[in-house]
């Protein structure tokens, strides 16, 4: 009963901050706290002490507008569970839905068992661990330029063999090695219009580096997508995101390179158009 007024008082406490997720929070963090999974809060004890006051001191930063995320130290994402911090950014459960896309189309488009994969701007390295896993015996190679992200990228990367090149991927001339050999190219740069309103956890705890992409979002999906030009093999795909008010503009930018075949638009699991996927043409096909 104690414990239930504690989260109970919390989520109040949450709501009143302009937090829509509240009760959830609030619950999250409690699991936290006691150190067990959400599902098993109303199997725990009266709480102590110890409990209620570090309950409050996470549940005052969070009301702060602190992240969850940074305050228990982890985000979901997919079948992943990872450690996130300040210097990295949150990965997003709108970019799950260009895992699914990138999963099938490896399953359904890719003949071999040993794809060659990159992840560009990789931050925690979502996207380069989870299809690491989807296919253990695939290449991957997960590109970022900060040193704070490719710290917690290192850390979630551990045991999957995932390699991690500290890269900006606007340089001149990238990994030429790669040129014509990729099979997958994903990417979740950064892509919001310079000057965009944010909330308070994204723009006071999200690197910035990792949000903002020049005064119309697309400085640095220029760059992916001729990247993407250069290392993918006919027939090779790509899988880009980008800000929910620019899906026509990355649309047009890939369809203007005329190296890529089977431009689409899809949306995320919100309905919002998030991401754009193409196919790289053969020479006969541009």
């Amino acid at each position: 009963m104690r414990l239930r007024q504690e989260i109970d008082t919390a989520a109040r406490s949450l709501a009143e901050a302009g937090i829509g997720s509240a009760r959830l929070d609030a619950e999250l963090l409690a699991a936290h706290v006691a150190g067990v999974d959400r599902g098993r809060l109303a199997l725990l004890d009266a709480p102590d002490t110890d409990f209620t006051d570090r309950y409050h001191e996470l549940v005052g930063a969070r009301a702060r507008r602190v992240p969850l995320q940074h305050l228990t130290g982890v985000a979901p994402f997919g079948p992943l569970l990872l450690h996130v911090g300040p210097g990295v950014f949150i990965p997003r459960p709108e970019t799950e839905s260009l895992l699914d896309w990138a999963r099938t189309a490896l399953d359904s488009h890719v003949g071999h068992d040993d794809p060659l994969i990159v992840d560009l701007c990789t931050g925690t390295g979502a996207l380069a661990i989870a299809l690491a896993r989807h296919r253990p015996r695939a290449t991957v190679i997960a590109v970022d330029d900060s040193a704070d992200a490719l710290r917690y990228a290192e850390r979630n990367a551990a045991g999957t063999g995932v390699t991690l090149v500290p890269a900006d991927v606007t340089a001149p001339g990238l990994l030429p090695e790669l040129d014509g050999r990729v099979d997958l190219v994903v990417a979740n740069p950064p892509y919001i219009p310079d000057g965009a309103e944010l909330e308070a956890e994204v723009a006071d705890h999200d690197p910035h580096h990792a949000l903002f992409g020049g005064p119309d979002g697309m400085r640095v999906l220029t760059a992916v997508v001729a990247l993407a030009a250069r290392w993918l093999r006919p027939s090779g795909l790509l899988a880009v995101e980008h800000d929910d008010t620019t899906s026509r503009q990355t649309v047009e930018l890939v369809c203007g390179t005329t190296f890529f075949t089977d431009v689409e638009a899809r949306r995320d699991l919100t309905g919002r158009p998030r991401f754009v996927t193409a196919t790289r043409a053969g020479a006969g096909e541009r």
